[in-house]
């Protein structure tokens, strides 16, 4: 984490000690929660749309913080303790990340895209650290607070920093990639995600490209040669390519640089050979052929910063994903569920019924699924187009949770029958109906938007088949 002066972090961000006496004192990490006032650190007070940090200033110095931000329109400073005057807090926060990072100076990998974007960093992470010391984005920290906050708690060692960049409007990644301009740049895929906010999945290309334009001179663009509209932005009059910056496509299709020779799915995830990795096989313990395109973003990662084939083979194995991101549990019953339940689009709802539908199981395939939020006007037929996805054939049974997931229920009712399809608006009656249709020999795959908390119901049988007589 950042380790310096006020003299210096006064001069990071902008701002300007409101005392003399206090330039030689060290501040050990940011903070901007007061309920997280760590030794010595930096409180900076951020402004929300019902919250104002500078009403804590004064409470995290006496709770130990060594300064604190202080916008200037804010009034009176306090006076129990070190201030650093500045015009906007957030800006400084911005700024002080950006200095930090020039100053420590790692390769920047950034990764962007509408789904994937978390699995994939997971996966460079993994194998780059085989041979570097890598710092990565926890979490969901992956915008204009928590992509600097991500930065500021960077040792100065680290050599590699995955970066995940996320957006919800135009602008956004183009400021992300600003503050930490990226060596080399992923872009995942192009889904509907935020489709009600830009009207259009072009628009959308031209969103997650901002990623590239923000490139250092010679940069690296990894990106998914599957989804055409990339490679139309790029030959807009209107995409601004760094100098010199290279590409690399990866992706299904035998026309990307990488794609998969050979994929096989077993409990343990995927095996498969690509393209440029044909020698032999690599195991990546996750399910499913869009976890398998994930990886060959990973590879060329890999590849461009010379991480040996016996590291990529053991960064594989060792692989840890950020939560609910098709997490395969198993149940004390035996029950085996599939935690797909932090976030949802189209293009990733049909990601997930592929794994289930390709998972070899004794009994039932059961597909759990909720609302896909934020896709605009026609979120109803795109919830449609799921219910038509789904396979009688492959998916034994369907139980849909809100009301924009009823439409998946009446479209999937046309080929699956009413006997085999239900639809619930309440939590407690849909983990109720579950519980008496599920046997331990059975598949649950669980997948929504986050904001409809389905992981809940998954616990719910968790906890259910823990408390069962045996």
């Amino acid at each position: 984490m950042i380790t310096r002066t006020l003299r210096n972090i006064a001069a990071m961000c902008g701002g300007e000690l409101s005392s003399a006496y206090d330039m030689d004192k060290r501040i050990a990490g940011v903070v901007t929660d007061s309920r997280k006032i760590t030794p010595a650190c930096l409180f900076i007070p951020l402004i929300g749309d019902h919250f104002d940090g500078h009403d804590y200033s004064a409470a995290s110095l006496a709770a130990g913080a060594a300064a604190t931000l202080w916008q200037r329109d804010k009034g009176a400073a306090p006076e129990n303790g070190s201030v650093i005057l500045v015009d906007d807090t957030l800006t400084a926060l911005q700024k002080l990340s950006s200095a930090y990072l020039s100053q420590i100076a790692p390769q920047v990998v950034a990764v962007t895209g509408s789904n994937g974007k978390t699995t994939t960093k997971d996966i460079i992470t993994a194998l780059l650290e085989r041979q570097y010391k890598v710092h990565k984005t926890q979490g969901n920290f992956n915008n204009h607070i928590g992509l600097p906050l991500t930065i500021l708690s960077m040792s100065e060692e680290v050599q590699i920093a995955v970066l995940e960049m996320g957006m919800s409007s135009r602008g956004e990644i183009a400021l992300l990639a600003s503050l930490a301009p990226p060596d080399v740049a992923v872009i995942t895929n192009v889904g509907e995600s935020h489709l009600l906010q830009l009207g259009s999945r072009k628009e959308i290309a031209r969103a997650k490209l901002e990623i590239a334009e923000g490139l250092k001179p010679g940069g690296l663009l990894i990106y998914n040669g599957d989804e055409p509209l990339l490679a139309e932005v790029i030959a807009e009059p209107a995409f601004r390519a760094p100098e010199g910056m290279r590409t690399f496509r990866f992706g299904l299709s035998p026309d990307n640089a990488d794609f998969p020779t050979g994929m096989m799915t077993h409990m343990g995830g995927m095996t498969f050979t690509s393209h440029l990795h044909a020698e032999h096989a690599l195991t990546l313990p996750l399910p499913g052929q869009h976890n398998v395109v994930n990886a060959l973003a990973a590879l060329a990662v890999a590849r461009h910063f010379g991480i040996s084939e016996d590291n990529i083979e053991e960064g594989l194995s060792k692989l840890k994903l950020t939560g609910m991101r098709i997490e395969m549990m198993q149940a004390a019953s035996g029950l085996t569920m599939l935690n797909d339940a932090y976030n949802a689009s189209p293009t990733s709802m049909r990601a997930a019924i592929d794994v289930l539908q390709a998972m070899k199981c004794v009994g039932k395939r059961i597909a759990v699924l909720g609302d896909m939020l934020e896709l605009g006007p026609d979120e109803a037929l795109f919830h449609e187009e799921i219910g038509s996805y789904l396979d009688p054939a492959q998916t034994d049974l369907v139980f849909t949770f809100g009301p924009l997931s009823a439409h998946i229920a009446r479209k999937a009712e046309e080929r699956f029958g009413p006997e085999r399809v239900f639809a619930f608006t309440d939590k407690k009656e849909l983990t109720a109906a579950l519980t008496g249709q599920i046997d331990p020999r059975d598949v649950v795959l669980f997948k929504a938007s986050r904001g409809m908390r389905l992981e809940e119901v998954l616990h719910s049988l968790n906890d259910h088949s823990q408390t069962e007589p045996n």
